[in-house]
Formats: structure tokens, sequence, C-alpha cells
């Protein structure tokens, strides 16, 4: 396990001057701690960090993989979902795709967020409720009855 400052995880470090080892090890860095932050909260129920903490590890990865495309790796926590699937349920082929959460941190992200909207939905109206972290359900009814739960793992 990486050991992260408070420091590392609040504020993106911005390598100016840098080698291209350092950048490369940094993001090594922050693939491995995110990898086992992801099995402590998704597979163990037992995280060690505030899901703040990790998103911000999360960006910052993200950020360095679009600045250094040649460290970009298939593999990469940013390109994955969760954790392991429990084989105890039948799978199950969603019939509507279910969209992903995004993160907003400041009123320029949700700013921006309501300008994508804006291009696609004219005079929009918002529900605002508090994130609950841990498992997306989609409920599927047809004609008010429930048919069935299936969550997105």
């Amino acid at each position: 396990m990486i050991n992260y400052n408070i420091c590392d995880k609040l504020n993106l470090i911005i390598f100016i001057g840098d080698s291209m080892s350092e950048i490369e090890k940094k993001i090594s860095e922050l693939r491995e701690a995110l990898r086992y932050h992801s099995a402590r909260y998704y597979n163990d129920d037992a995280p060690e960090i505030e899901d703040f903490e990790y998103d911000m590890m999360m960006r910052e990865l993200k950020s360095l993989e679009e600045e250094y495309p040649q460290f970009d790796a298939p593999d990469s926590p940013t390109k994955k979902v969760g954790g392991k699937a429990d084989n105890t349920f039948e799978s199950v082929e969603h019939t509507v795709r279910m969209g992903s959460l995004q993160d907003a941190f400041s009123r320029d992200e949700i700013r921006d967020f309501d300008k994508r909207v804006n291009d696609y939905v004219s005079s929009p109206k918002y529900v605002v409720e508090p994130k609950i972290d841990g498992l997306s359900v989609s409920l599927e009814y047809r004609d008010g009855i429930f048919l069935q739960g299936v969550n997105t793992w």
C-alpha cells in the first residue's frame, strides 16, 4: 500500500520540470493506491479514506493520463467501475443503459453541467439530492407492476 498525506490528495500536483520517469512513477503510485482503496471500499466494505480523498486521487490520475497519454493503460482505475461482481446473483442485461453520475466539486463544474444539459433540453428543471455512494440500482416497472431490480455491478 502507498501512504499518501492529505496534501497529495487534496492538491493536484503540477509537474513543471519533472522528468517523465517521475511523472510515470506518480501515475503508477496513484493507480496502486486507487486499486487498494477500491478493493477496501467495494469488496471489503471497509474504506480507509473519505470518498472526497478517493475522488481527488482519481481526478489527479485522470488529469495526468490526459496530459501524458503515453502512460495511459487499459487496466487503469480510471477505466473501471466498482469492485468484483457477486456471483450469487443471476446476470441480467439492462434493457435501458444506466448513466453515470458525475461528481461536481465547484460552482464552475455545476455551471458546466447546466450548460451541457441546456445543449439538449430547453428550460430543464432539476431535483437535487445527496449522493449516496456504493450502489446504483435500476428498477424496472411495466404498467405500474414491478418486474425486477438490477444493480450496476
